[in-house]
C-alpha cells in the first residue's frame, strides 16, 4: 500500500544529502546556522492571535520544543505524532516493513515526512477550533492555522537538516535549546515579576531579595536545587553500561569493548509518551466541543475531570498530598508507556540484537572464548538488550514523573530530556573530532 505512495514522496521537498562526508567544522557550522535559524523563528509573533491567549500546554511546552504565540506554537508536535503512528503500525506488523532495506527504509521516511506534513495542519486546525489557541476575531481563524501549519512544515526540514548536515537530530537540538533558555530565564531573571511587582522574577534574584528583605523564601531555591539533582542523576545513569568484550579478528591482539547503555533506547521514549498524552489532550478537546465529553471536561484549558484530569502530568509535591490517586495512576501509565516506546524504538531504529550482531559481524568482531558467528553474538546480545531496554525506559520514565513533581525549572521532563541530549551530543561531536584528528579509525568504527 505505501509503495503505491512513492509518487507522492518524490513529490515532496526534501533537503540534499551531502555527497561525501562532511568535515568536523562544516557540520558544526551547519548546527549553529539551524539553531540560530530556530531561536529567530521563535520570536516571529502569529498574526491574528488574541491578546487575550492562554497557553493551554504549557506544561508540555518543553517537550513540544515550541514556542506559544510565534510561528513555531506547534514545535515539533507534527514531526513526533507522526513517529508515533509509524512506530504502533510497524511495530504491531499492522505495516510490513524490514528498515533494514534501504528501498523500506526509503518508505518509512518518506511516509513519516507526509503524515508530519498532514498532522500540522491537522493540530493547527484543532488547536484553533477547539479555542486552545484564541484568535483576535473570527476572520482570522484561517491565518491562523496557516500560520502554525506553515511553522510546524518548516520545523520538519529544518530537522531534515540537522540530521543529514549537522550532529544529533533537530528535535533533540530544538528541545535542548527551549529548557536551557527557560532554566537560565527562570533562575536568572532580574526584570520584575508581573505577580509581585518590584521582586525580581527568576528564583536566584529572588531568593537574594528575600534575604534583603528579611523574610528569606528558601522554597524559591527547590526548583533550581531540583535542576541540579535531576542532571547529576541522569550524568550518571548514562555512564552505566554493560560492556561486552570484543577483539578484532583483522589485527591480532587488538581488544575492545562494545558498550550497552543502561538508557539504551536514549530519552526519545519519553518524547513519544509525553506527544501522545498531548494528543490525548488535544482529542478530550474535541469530544467536548461536538458535545460528547467521554474524555473527561476541559475548563480553561485545564483537565477537570475524566480520564484527561488523570492523564494530565502533575506538577508540584502539594499534589501528592491532594490527590495521591492521580499520581500513582500516572505514574504508571506513563512508564508503561516509556518502556512500550523503548522497546519499539530499539527495533525500529536497527539497534535491537539481530541488527547489532549482524554490524558486528560484518565488522569483523567476535568475542573472546566464542565462535566468530552471527548467531552466537545475536543468542548473547540477546541476554542484555531486551533487559536493559525495559528497564531503561521503566527509569526513565519514573524519574521525569519525579522531577515534575519537584516542580524543576524548565519541567522535570524538560530536563532529563536536555541533560540526555546534551550529553550524547558531547558524544557524538568528541568522536567526530577523534575521526577527523584519526581517518584510520573510521573504517574500525564503521562510518
Amino acid at each position: 500500500m505505501l509503495e503505491k505512495l512513492q509518487p507522492i514522496f518524490s513529490i515532496l521537498p526534501e533537503v540534499r544529502s551531502p555527497e561525501k562526508r562532511l568535515p568536523f567544522k562544516e557540520k558544526m557550522k551547519w548546527t549553529a546556522i539551524i539553531l540560530i535559524l530556530y531561536l529567530v523563528l521563535t520570536q516571529i509573533p502569529l498574526f491574528g492571535l488574541s491578546e487575550f491567549a492562554v497557553d493551554q500546554f504549557a506544561q508540555l511546552r518543553a517537550v513540544l520544543a515550541g514556542s506559544f504565540g510565534s510561528i513555531l506554537t506547534l514545535g515539533i508536535g507534527p514531526i513526533v505524532s507522526a513517529s508515533i503512528v509509524l512506530q504502533l503500525l510497524v511495530g504491531g506488523n499492522i505495516i510490513k516493513l524490514d528498515l533494514s532495506r534501504h528501498e523500506d527504509k526509503a518508505i518509512f521516511q518518506g511516509t513519516q515526512k507526509m503524515l508530519a506534513i498532514i498532522f500540522a495542519f491537522f493540530e493547527a486546525f484543532v488547536l484553533v477550533l477547539t479555542g486552545a489557541i484564541a484568535a483576535a476575531a473570527p476572520q482570522f481563524v484561517g491565518i491562523l492555522i496557516l500560520q502554525m501549519s506553515i511553522g510546524g512544515i518548516l520545523i520538519i526540514f529544518l530537522d531534515e537538516v540537522i540530521s543529514k548536515w549537522g550532529f544529533g537530530s533537530g528535535v533533540g537540538l530544538f528541545i535542548a535549546a527551549g529548557v536551557a533558555q527557560q532554566i537560565i530565564v527562570g533562575a536568572f531573571n532580574v526584570l520584575p515579576s508581573p505577580i509581585q511587582p518590584g521582586v525580581p522574577a527568576g528564583n536566584i534574584p529572588g531568593f537574594i531579595y528575600s534575604l534583603v528583605t528579611g523574610q528569606p523564601a528558601f522554597d524559591l531555591l527547590i526548583p533550581v536545587i531540583a535542576v541540579i539533582a535531576v542532571f547529576l542523576v541522569v550524568v550518571y545513569a548514562e555512564s552505566m553500561r554493560v560492556e561486552i568484550p570484543l577483539s578484532y579478528g583483522g589485527v591480532k591482539g587488538a581488544r575492545g569493548k562494545y558498550p550497552l547503555r543502561f538508557i539504551y533506547a536514549s530519552n526519545m521514549p519519553v518524547i513519544l509518551a509525553s506527544a501522545l498524552l498531548l494528543n490525548f489532550q488535544l482529542f478530550a478537546n474535541i469530544f467536548q466541543r461536538i458535545g460528547f465529553p467521554i474524555l473527561g471536561e476541559i475548563s480553561q484549558g485545564q483537565a477537570i475531570s475524566g480520564l484527561a484530569y488523570y492523564l494530565t502530568p502533575p506538577f508540584g509535591l502539594d499534589v501528592l498530598f491532594i490527590d495521591p490517586l492521580r499520581v500513582v495512576f500516572y505514574v504508571i501509565v506513563f512508564t508503561a508507556l516509556c518502556v512500550l516506546f523503548s522497546v519499539l524504538w530499539v527495533e525500529i531504529s536497527g539497534i535491537g540484537p539481530k541488527k547489532v550482531a549482524d554490524q558486528l559481524h560484518g565488522m569483523g568482531m567476535q568475542m573472546p572464548g566464542f565462535r566468530s558467528s552471527k548467531r552466537q553474538f545475536e543468542k548473547i546480545l540477546k541476554k542484555y538488550i531486551p533487559a536493559i531496554t525495559v528497564l531503561g525506559g521503566a527509569f526513565v520514565g519514573i524519574l521525569a514523573v519525579g522531577a515534575d513533581l519537584t516542580g524543576a525549572l524548565g519541567g522535570g521532563v524538560g530536563v532529563l530530556l536536555t541533560v540526555g541530549i546534551v550529553y550524547r551530543l558531547y558524544e557524538e561531536i568528541a568522536q567526530e573530532q577523534l575521526m577527523d584528528m584519526h581517518p584510520m579509525l573510521r573504517k574500525f568504527l564503521g562510518d
